[in-house]
């Protein structure tokens, strides 16, 4: 039986962790591009992959000069291409063995 560690952190280690203001955080909360357990900044707990989240949402909104919308809007895309180019490669091998099966091709 595998076990998956969890690994939590306040909002004071994920600033640090991810080398971001807390008000780059909280806007990005604000803006449901993380969704950290908690009601409010002093109780919210991240977890870790959500770092890797906040780093490219600063890096979008820094290095495009993008608003917050903007990057939750860009992010949500960017989610979707990863997903369709992921499904594309399993209908292509899919596609692959039932066109290698098939004597008749």
């Amino acid at each position: 039986m595998s076990s998956t560690l969890i690994v939590q952190l306040d909002m004071e280690r994920f600033c640090e962790e991810a080398n971001l203001p807390a008000t780059y955080v909280i806007e990005i909360v604000e803006h449901g591009i993380i969704e950290p357990q908690g009601h409010a900044p002093e109780a919210w707990r991240f977890e870790d992959y959500e770092l890797v989240i906040a780093k490219r949402a600063a890096k979008l909104h820094q290095d495009l000069d993008l608003e917050w919308e903007g990057v939750a809007l860009a992010l949500d895309l960017l989610e979707e291409v990863q997903h369709l180019r992921s499904e594309n490669r399993r209908l292509k091998q899919q596609l692959g063995r039932f066109v290698g099966s098939n004597p008749n091709a």
